[in-house]
């Protein structure tokens, strides 16, 4: 009975020493770490970067004073975002000249190799786009008169030409060019002329030969009466070419009149004549 009295006490003591030695070792590492630090809470250690930013964003005296009296400070625009860069070797795609299209180049093309891409896209995409000069190669007719002598001389207040310039001669000799370079197109067409037997113009004309403008108006016996150069080009279309009356203000009609005549530039006029 004493024995296991004893036996108990000696375990108490044992484990009230063990208790001891940890209580010990615990206040000396406290004592090497020193005080505990406080951790500042989060919206603490953002106040001082967010006032500086709150400060910044604030007007200052220049921009106060730049700004109109009375009115609302505008907000600044927004920054560009910056372009995503391209892996060297890639293509990029750009938008061509008729904000339709997109062309893909190399994305280390710039300057004038750049613009001759857009543009050789462009001509591609629309084809037709050459064609007075296309039917200029193919059938050359002739080239409007020169008018650079009505700039020349006394070009002052009150004379005919004396508000117009070097563009505007161009502007009419182009716009002169096309009109008949679409009867050019119209005259060596048999769809265009509305053929149902496949027959143009040019088979019987070529270049507007054996036409004669510059003898109109005269007595035509196919038509039994006084003829317009444009009467006689309806005759032509109706029967050897088997296509439709055409309206003489039509723009066909004046197309077809403009180019015939002009094959014959510089040829005395001689109405009546055959």
């Amino acid at each position: 009975m004493n024995q296991a009295i004893i036996r108990r006490r000696a375990e108490r003591a044992l484990v009230g020493a063990a208790c001891l030695l940890l209580a010990a070792l615990l206040a000396a590492c406290s004592r090497d770490a020193g005080p505990p630090r406080p951790v500042a809470p989060v919206a603490a250690q953002t106040q001082p970067q967010a006032a500086a930013d709150e400060a910044a964003a604030q007007p200052g005296p220049a921009d106060e004073a730049a700004q109109p009296s009375g009115e609302e400070p505008t907000e600044a625009a927004p920054p560009p975002s910056p372009l995503k860069p391209v892996p060297a070797g890639e293509t990029v795609k750009l938008t061509s000249c008729d904000g339709e299209n997109t062309v893909a180049v190399a994305e280390d093309v710039t300057g004038q190799p750049l613009a001759d891409a857009l543009m050789d896209q462009w001509i591609r995409d629309h084809p037709e786009s050459n064609w007075v000069a296309e039917e200029k190669e193919k059938h050359a007719p002739k080239p409007p008169a020169d008018n650079s002598h009505l700039l020349k001389g006394d070009q002052g207040k009150g004379h005919v030409y004396g508000n117009y310039t070097k563009l505007d001669l161009v502007t009419w000799a182009r716009e002169t060019e096309k009109f008949v370079a679409e009867g050019s197109r119209i005259f060596h067409s048999g769809d265009e002329l509305g053929s149902t037997v496949a027959v143009s113009c040019d088979m019987c004309h070529p270049h507007a030969a054996n036409t004669h403008p510059e003898t109109y108006p005269k007595f035509q016996t196919q038509l039994g009466r006084v003829a317009l150069l444009r009467d006689m080009i309806d005759w032509c279309v109706e029967n050897p070419v088997r296509g439709d009356h055409l309206d003489p203000d039509g723009p066909t009609m004046r197309a077809l009149e403009a180019y015939i005549m002009a094959q014959r530039s510089g040829v005395q006029m001689g109405y009546g004549k055959h």
